[in-house]
């Protein structure tokens, strides 16, 4: 009974890796070196344009996540092959976020590999960020932007102008690159302490999201839906 137990104690004391591929949770090499620049963090962005080329219903965006991070894991763990494997394995489960802001996980989890930290941290910083990054970017993109570019450039168009189009294009692209390309920054420099503050700022964030959105559809319908009816209110005497 006592070896038992003994056996049960040093089983509780191992850490928990069984949502790791290959039950590694610890790096060969943990000498920590600041080697990602900034051209770094611009070619995994790019890559991250691209996320969803590779989507399946396994495990969704993960491998679009593992290809966008390939540059900065070749630069932190290209010394020692068994950490790039065990990293770029871990990186390839399960993701699904929202595209237009998943590159924020994406620069902080650079920073926590830079900083050599355990496979299974990242793991639960990547799981933890997936809902509030797309419960914001559906608030801020389909509720918010995209109904605000569409309606600037569908008035243009009623006007007989063929800007309008090109205006709605143009304008909902350029607001989207900044803030995508502008997340994978902040995220890279805010590193693990990221999570904590978008745990305290995604409620409000979609809340005022989701307002916004309401006061812009609603908007557009009074602008743009015309319904008739055969009541009518009397006012002064006339009939209006």
């Amino acid at each position: 009974m006592v070896s038992d137990n003994s056996t049960a104690l040093k089983t509780q004391d191992k850490p928990e890796t069984g949502s790791l591929i290959d039950g590694i949770d610890e790096y060969q090499d943990t000498a920590v070196r600041k080697v990602i620049t900034k051209g770094i963090l611009w070619k995994c962005a790019f890559r991250g344009l691209f996320m969803e080329g590779n989507f399946n219903f396994e495990r969704m965006q993960g491998g679009g996540f593992a290809f966008s991070i390939i540059p900065a894991l070749k630069k932190i763990h290209g010394n020692n092959k068994r950490d790039y494997a065990t990293s770029l394995k871990n990186h390839l489960q399960f993701f699904n976020a929202s595209p237009k802001l998943f590159t924020f996980l994406l620069g902080t989890a650079v920073a926590m590999e830079e900083n050599k930290e355990k496979p299974s941290t990242v793991n639960v910083m990547k799981v933890a960020g997936m809902g509030p990054t797309g419960g914001i970017g559906d608030a801020i993109d389909h509720m918010t932007l995209m109904p605000l570019t569409l309606a600037l450039g569908a008035s243009i168009a009623m006007e007989g102008s063929i800007a309008g189009p090109f205006v709605f294009f143009f304008l909902y692209q350029i607001v989207h690159f900044l803030v995508y390309f502008g997340l994978m920054f902040m995220g890279y420099r805010a590193g693990t302490a990221a999570m904590v503050n978008m745990s305290d700022a995604t409620e409000k964030l979609a809340k005022a999201a989701n307002i916004m959105g309401i006061f812009v559809i609603g908007a557009l319908s009074a602008t743009f839906i015309k319904v008739q009816t055969t009541a009518s209110l009397e006012l002064g005497g006339k009939s209006r």
